[in-house]
């Protein structure tokens, strides 16, 4: 695919369908150091000029990492509804932009739309549309899912309590835990990130948050996010895991640096369906984050936000409870600073929601790149607006653990309640229970952790 196009008096041409996803990008620092994005702002208006007439044929025509050579390929093409694809394979890029932001298409329209395009194709739309445009697309979408109790309704906004603690103390992570509920966060998931990478370690942190759950009858569920070998092996000696976790890729070469492949994952998730303790049908916890592939040397020259829109592709087969995007975390050598951060944040989220899948967001960036705290509950407003299946809180905003900024337990109850949105229905009940919550609100008993220390 060569296209070229002219532009105040100077041809631009792109030799490839992937130089034109690359370079319509927004600035990325990750697109830079790859060597693929955009010299300036001329060419980058250029590209998306080019990338706006391409149709969703030329794209699924001209594929980026053929599927006879990527494994994440192949479960991208084979997941496509054909009748839905033959319906708009002659659609633009603009087309599709206007028809998503249209009054007539509402959520089953966009979810309809979405099951037949490929993640190369919801990435390109991204790409031509701006932040609000990214907002607006995704506010009209809503996933529920179920685990152990449902959360994505419209009107709700879940959280992923994170009481990560330095050494895994099981009761330091319980102290955190606690404060996290008593300001009503942790209905999403309690999600732990281990220092330990051990099955003994990763069912002894599941027993103890569980014994805690079943003790306060919290309507929640559990998950420690080691890698899904180590859970393996604590689900067969008995641990009483509600979900299963891992980070992914969007390529089978970035996937391979994870440690995991398709086969890994199909046998990962056979085991939870027979031995895991959720109740309900979807019992998957998925991360992913903007330059996990030019980390592993394995982006074959591919953007990093098709490259993500890939990730999205790959995790709606196995139908998870939970997907959320670490959108800051990698550092600034992917993106460098708090607008890349902001951008990615609203893109990422909206490739989710035209996947079909429960898209969350970790709202965080590192001490080292240029943003800062209010740059991020800036973005955690925007993504709220955006209807965002779940969000993260850390305790302080600052993950002892990981040495990561993200949200804090007291950001999240403050954009609920600015925003007039509630917990998921059960864990609202338990919480109005509890003395935590009434009338949508918080009472003055929250936040006060000594509640769960009778």
């Amino acid at each position: 695919m060569i296209k070229s196009m002219n532009m105040l008096g100077k041809t631009y041409r792109f030799d490839s369908l992937k130089e034109i996803l690359a370079k319509a990008n927004e600035e990325k620092s990750g697109d830079q150091l790859a060597g693929i994005g955009a010299a300036d702002t001329r060419e980058r208006i250029a590209a998306k000029f080019v990338l706006a007439d391409l149709t969703l044929g030329e794209i699924r025509n001209d594929p980026l990492l053929p599927p006879e050579e990527d494994e994440v390929s192949r479960v991208i093409e084979e997941a496509i509804d054909e009748t839905v694809y033959d319906g708009i394979r002659n659609w633009s890029i603009a087309e599709l932009r206007e028809y998503i932001l249209s009054h007539k298409a509402g959520p089953d329209d966009l979810k309809r739309i979405g099951s037949g395009m490929t993640s190369e194709m919801i990435a390109a739309v991204a790409k031509v549309m701006s932040n609000l445009d990214l907002i607006a697309a995704a506010s009209k979408i809503r996933t529920v899912t179920r685990c152990n109790t449902e959360i994505g309704q419209r009107g709700v906004l879940a959280t992923r309590a994170q009481p990560n603690h330095p050494s895994d103390s099981i009761p330091g992570i319980l102290a955190a835990m606690y404060e996290a509920l008593s300001y009503g966060i942790g209905d999403a998931v309690i999600g732990i990130n281990p220092v330990i990478d051990s099955a003994e370690s990763v069912r002894a942190i599941l027993s103890a948050t569980k014994e805690a759950m079943d003790r306060w009858s919290i309507p929640t569920q559990n998950c420690v996010l080691a890698h899904v070998t180590t859970q393996m092996r604590a689900i067969e000696q008995g641990a009483p895991m509600d979900l299963l976790f891992q980070s992914l890729a969007g390529t089978e070469q970035g996937n391979k640096g994870f440690g995991v492949n398709i086969r890994l994952l199909d046998e990962a998730d056979e085991l939870m369906r027979m031995k895991g303790a959720s109740q309900g049908p979807n019992h998957w916890y998925f991360e992913t984050g903007q330059g996990s592939e030019l980390s592993s040397y394995a982006h074959f020259g591919i953007d990093q936000v098709t490259l993500e829109s890939r990730c999205y592709g790959l995790a709606r087969q196995y139908n998870p409870f939970l997907v959320n995007t670490v959108v800051g975390f990698i550092g600034p050598e992917y993106l460098y600073d708090s607008k890349q951060v902001i951008r990615a944040g609203l893109e990422d989220h909206f490739m989710g929601k035209m996947h079909g899948l429960p898209m969350g967001v970790d709202v965080c960036y590192t001490n080292h790149m240029k943003a800062e705290q209010n740059d991020m509950e800036n973005l955690g407003v925007l993504l709220t607006s955006a209807g965002v299946n779940f969000l993260i809180g850390v305790a302080m905003a600052d993950d002892c653990m990981l040495n990561y900024q993200s949200l804090s337990f007291h950001d999240l109850a403050a954009l609920r309640e600015t925003l007039g949105l509630r917990p998921a229905p059960a864990f609202e009940e338990w919480l109005v229970k509890m003395g935590i919550m009434a009338g949508g609100r918080l009472t003055e008993a929250a936040g006060d952790p000594t509640l769960f220390m009778g």
